[in-house]
């Protein structure tokens, strides 16, 4: 099994980064968010995961290790492989897939590439309870906000650029309220680049 890599990005073409281990260029297949993330010519770690079928076999690399864990949690799941669980961490960063598994936000989920009503429904019954402490934490604090905060205009102006509902949330979660809307929103837009 192969944990993690730490070489030099000697490549990156459509969803996949090369490593330069030694003088050996592993292909490591990653989210569009550590795509960017992989700076050209430059050192990175890649926590990886070796996926090993009849005819292939494929490295999925992830910058962060939390991403890696929860990147196993979703192949434990029925029917969802490697490539719909790599779709589902596209959607956001891993925290924010953790919280909508957790607050059950099937419609999040549903963005991913290749996953419908019935696969999102069916992360959401495997994983919710699987997810971890810190998730539940913050799930909780989203689900149970006031319906004052669904008024908000910095969450609408959020919702309005695409992010979902739940996203949006966590970007504010530790903004100050005091601000102005035009501010929360500048301040929740330079967290999550």
């Amino acid at each position: 099994m192969i944990a993690h890599l730490l070489g030099k990005v000697a490549g990156k073409e459509a969803g996949a980064v090369v490593i330069d281990v030694g003088g050996v260029g592993y292909g490591v297949l990653v989210t569009l968010r550590d795509f960017e993330r992989a700076i050209l010519h430059s050192q990175q770690k890649f926590y990886t995961y070796h996926h090993i079928r009849e005819q292939s076999q494929e490295l999925y690399g992830f910058c962060e290790s939390g991403s890696k864990k929860l990147f196993e949690q979703l192949l434990s799941v029925k029917n969802v492989g490697p490539k719909v669980a790599l779709a589902v961490l596209d959607i956001g960063p891993a925290e924010a897939v953790r919280t909508a598994i957790a607050s059950g936000d099937v419609k999040s989920l549903q963005a991913a590439k290749g996953v419908g009503k019935r696969a999102a429904e069916q992360m959401v019954v495997e994983l919710r309870d699987k997810v971890g402490l810190l998730v539940s934490d913050q799930a909780d604090d989203v689900v149970n906000r006031s319906a004052v905060d669904q008024q908000d205009e910095a969450l609408q102006a959020l919702v309005a650029l695409g992010y979902s509902e739940v996203d949006a949330q966590l970007a504010l979660q530790r903004i100050d309220k005091t601000l102005s809307t035009e501010e929360r929103v500048k301040q929740a837009l330079k967290r999550n680049k």
